[in-house]
């Protein structure tokens, strides 16, 4: 058995791994590379992946770096099933419909300078026809199983707590006349995170490919970063500023709109007003309103009880252009929660250019920044910016809230191994900078004598 680390191998973004048993070939993830020019530079469908030849493809969930590159790979010829959860089929039509509108957007206004100058054109990387015929491949597999997704290959889905949807991928291979049990843990999420349940533990595995993206260190604790944030808003409502909150519009979104209920609902704040300003965040909301049994129990007495409906009163919506536009018009205090969660793109560019060099704004930053987005040069303390081509100051305060990651710290990432660590199963950390991976290698090593594989991106690693 091989399998071929295809993205995501000494880096976060990408996430492309391809298992091949000599009877099929089953990709898990093909994610987007995302951050700088040098990252998107690398978004294109490698021999290796063969997608002609690919018998299946399996999703741990609809995050753009774990499904971007699945336009390209249908435009190379792959025509079979892409199976995933339902509730990850429903958001991954989303953002793979809202990535192609913003390619081809930027796509659009870079061409017009190069008409005027007479440079040769480009496309977008997919657009929203190729997208159409991704989101018709899409096979729902439930929260059960094993089922069945090639020959030789069966998978089981288990929760991991990440985003709505999200599966760890435990998957069972012919390997000759064995039988190998290979453990994806996709990006597993902390204990206790808000709305969703916690990741589920597996006991056994002969293989087990796991995410590093914070394995070199634990976030700050829910509360104590719900008190920040808490005093964050307090003191920009003393200065009538605005909060602009660059946000994912699947998973952070919802939980941001979650603490601000609960502040508004515990009187910690008065209620002012926040502006979802995201057209994909809102059906991205939409969506997690029709999967309700995948909530924990506190969310679900808090939506039975009403109690977020009626803390909610001040949120507004934004579906169109000239409305997010609007917002600019409106004095604070007040929140805007817009896209993209990196300021890659999306409407929280506007915001930014309008308000970074204001100093009673605040912007809190809520998720990773990968290396070269505009996120990161913010948190690294840059004291001018440039948006849209212009120069901007930079005076508002600025915050990096980590204990409201999505992911896994490396205390929860270590107790979530130690299920595993009784079985002895080779290991391989992926989906992290070295920074990540090294000291989580470390620490397996240390604890039980295991010996982790930190393959890079390209490389083809073999069970014998």
């Amino acid at each position: 058995m091989n399998i071929s680390i295809l993205g995501a191998g000494n880096e976060v973004t990408g996430s492309a791994f391809l298992v091949s048993n000599g009877k099929a070939k089953v990709l898990v993830d093909c994610g987007q590379f995302q951050g700088g020019r040098r990252e998107e530079n690398k978004n294109r469908i490698p021999k290796a992946m063969s997608p002609r030849e690919l018998d299946a493809v399996v999703i741990s969930h609809g995050h753009l770096d774990h499904i971007g590159r699945l336009p390209l790979l249908v435009m190379k010829g792959f025509s079979g099933p892409v199976y995933a959860t339902p509730a990850t089929i429903d958001v991954a039509k989303l953002i793979l419909k809202d990535a192609a509108k913003v390619q081809e957007s930027e796509a659009a206004r870079i061409n017009r300078k190069r008409m005027r100058a007479g440079e040769p054109l480009i496309s977008p990387l997919f657009t929203d026809e190729d997208v159409d015929k991704t989101v018709r491949l899409f096979t729902p597999l439930d929260y059960d199983g094993p089922h069945p997704v090639a020959p030789g290959v069966q998978v089981q889905m288990m929760e991991s707590g990440h985003v709505l949807g999200s599966a760890i991928i435990n998957m069972d291979v012919e390997d000759g006349t064995r039988e190998r049990k290979v453990v994806f843990s996709g990006d597993l999420g902390p204990l206790n995170l808000p709305i969703l349940k916690d990741p589920a533990r597996i006991d056994r595995a002969d293989w087990v490919f796991m995410e590093s993206t914070y394995g070199d260190r634990d976030h700050r604790p829910l509360d104590a970063t719900l008190d920040e944030f808490n005093s964050l808003i307090r003191e920009a409502v003393k200065r009538k500023g605005k909060i602009l909150v660059p946000s994912f519009a699947l998973g952070r979104t919802q939980q941001i709109v979650y603490h601000l209920a609960e502040a508004f609902h515990n009187r910690i704040v008065e209620p002012f007003p926040v502006y979802i300003d995201s057209p994909l965040a809102i059906a991205a909301t939409e969506v997690y309103a029709r999967h309700p049994d995948l909530y924990d129990s506190e969310m679900r007495e808090f939506v039975l009880g009403n109690k977020l409906r009626d803390a909610l009163k001040t949120v507004r919506f934004s579906q169109t252009a000239d409305e997010s536009k609007s917002i600019n018009d409106v004095p604070g205090p007040c929140l805007i929660l817009a896209g993209s969660g990196m300021c890659t793109a999306g409407w929280i560019l506007h915001h930014l250019k309008h308000n970074l060099w204001r100093p009673e704004t605040t912007v809190i930053f809520v998720g990773y920044q990968a290396p070269g987005t505009l996120g990161r040069l913010l948190i690294d303390g840059r004291p001018q910016v440039s948006v849209f081509g212009e120069k901007i100051a930079v005076n508002a305060t600025i915050r990096s809230l980590g204990g409201f990651s999505a992911h896994a710290g490396q205390s929860d990432l270590v107790n979530w191994y130690a299920c595993l660590a009784g079985s002895r199963p080779r290991t391989t950390l992926v989906h992290g900078e070295e920074r990540g991976r090294k000291p989580l290698a470390r620490i397996i090593k240390q604890r039980w004598n295991i010996d982790c594989d930190l393959p890079f991106t390209g490389e083809t690693l073999s069970m014998n």
